[in-house]
């Protein structure tokens, strides 16, 4: 590591564009936008290697909930790293996977007893697809193989996870390799009409999505979905009535739901699983992201006591089958126990909604611009939509960049302008956010 004294930012920024491939990027883009090289993190806070300082306003692509370097989980860390950093769990356990497990049961009131672990959000959904399709088979019905999503779906990139994903920018140019899931009406707010509200969305994509079950619910596996927020295809934030009336119709019509918490779940809509504010619970509960704490690649899948019950069998061709060599990392588990520890300890679900309120309200002169439309809420998650000019298709790249100017880390969806800070924010913090979003959305305006 000698080589990295006194290096800056702008030998690290070269050296990165010649050699790593960066996720989610149209590499050519760099060309003009810039790469932050990060040299440390504080807090709600990352650093440049020149001092400058970002305020990590999306949480590191929402994994991050209670800051960088937070000492709980780096103590944690520090412990588990003397004891066992990793073993494999075919035929082994240990003390971070089993008691993470039981505690994410008890979370859920024991009806998802069962956690199948893996490494991130599109591992856990191939985990949840591949699972409700062999319940089916290892159950006599082998003729459901079908996925329901709803429109403008992202649930990751992965080939299965694709199938199930209905946002063109990340699923057209695979097509040919991918399963053809059906699409059903989303319950986005956003398409109320003038005298409707968010429950008769939520009432009339339940009964498009009922109209498709009484026709192949036969056929039909699962329905899978991102509970009250569908975030990649714009924060799309919907009625929690359309879940409840969710898991009546999977019942009704013999159909698994497949809830994605990995971007909405530890908190993050509001309770610590988004399903919970409709009281139900699904048959797959996804997590990944935040059930770390932002500090190691990390995702589960909580399932049902029926659904485990139906693998346990004598015959090998009988079990899930499924694996990857870091499955139940007991790092990745022990700072995920240290993030659970300090939800219970700091009363973070409470806290966190005297901190949503004071963040609503420090936005709300965004929230009455006249460029602004659907400004939303839950939980820890804002976002608004930005009127462009016609023909604006460089407004999410100049925002980021003009953020950066103001020390803010924010990267639009399109037209939409989303918040999902951590929730550690102190009152100067939530200041600086709200101002300096305000301050950027008027400069991106015009290009």
């Amino acid at each position: 590591m000698s080589e990295v004294i006194g290096a800056g930012s702008g030998d690290w920024m070269a050296r990165s564009l010649r050699h790593v491939w960066h996720p989610c990027t149209q590499m050519r883009h760099h060309e003009t936008m810039p790469l932050v090289a990060v040299s440390r993190g504080r807090g709600a806070w990352l650093f440049d290697h020149e001092g400058r300082r970002y305020l990590d306003a999306v949480s590191s692509w929402w994994v991050n909930l209670f800051g960088h370097a937070n000492p709980r989980i780096n103590d944690a860390l520090k412990d588990q790293l003397d004891r066992l950093e990793h073993a494999m769990l075919a035929g082994f356990t240990h003390e971070p996977v089993v008691m993470l497990s039981e505690q994410l049961a008890a979370r859920a009131d024991h009806v998802l007893g069962h956690c199948f672990y893996a490494s991130d959000g599109a591992s856990a959904v191939e985990i949840a697809l591949k699972m409700s399709f062999h319940f089916w088979r290892n159950t006599g019905r082998g003729d459901k193989r079908e996925f329901v999503c709803l429109k403008g779906s992202y649930h990751g990139e992965t080939l299965g996870a694709l199938s199930v994903t209905d946002v063109a920018l990340f699923r057209d140019a695979y097509g040919p390799l991918l399963g053809q899931a059906h699409v059903a009406e989303s319950p986005d707010a956003r398409g109320a009409g003038a005298t409707e509200t968010a429950a008769d969305c939520a009432r009339r994509a339940a009964a498009g999505l009922e109209a498709l079950l009484e026709q192949r619910a036969g056929a039909i596996a699962a329905v899978i979905v991102e509970p009250l927020v569908q975030c990649a295809t714009g924060m799309a934030m919907y009625d929690p009535l359309y879940l409840s009336l969710l898991r009546e119709l999977c019942d009704r019509y013999q159909v698994h739901l497949i809830a994605d918490e990995i971007a909405v779940g530890c908190g993050r809509s509001g309770t610590f699983f988004a399903c919970e504010q409709a009281s139900i619970w699904p048959d797959f509960l996804c997590l990944s992201k935040g059930i770390s704490g932002g500090y190691l690649p990390l995702s589960l899948v909580m399932t049902r006591d029926s659904v485990y019950e139906a693998f346990y069998s004598d015959e090998m061709s009988r079990g899930f089958l499924h694996s990857h060599s870091y499955t139940g990392n007991p790092l990745a588990c022990r700072a995920a126990l240290a993030t659970l520890q300090i939800f219970d300890d700091d009363g973070v679900l409470e806290t966190n909604r005297t901190l949503a309120g004071k963040i609503t309200q420090a936005l709300q002169p965004l929230a009455a611009h006249p460029r602004v439309r659907h400004f939303r809420h839950r939980g820890m998650i804002w976002a608004f939509d930005a009127v462009l000019n016609e023909g604006d298709t460089g407004f999410a790249r100049r925002f980021f960049t003009l953020g950066l100017q103001r020390e803010l880390l924010l990267r639009p969806i399109g037209n939409t302008v989303y918040i999902m800070p951590p929730y550690i924010l102190d009152d100067d913090e939530v200041a600086h956010l709200a101002a300096a979003t305000l301050a950027v959305f008027e400069q991106a305006l015009a290009p």
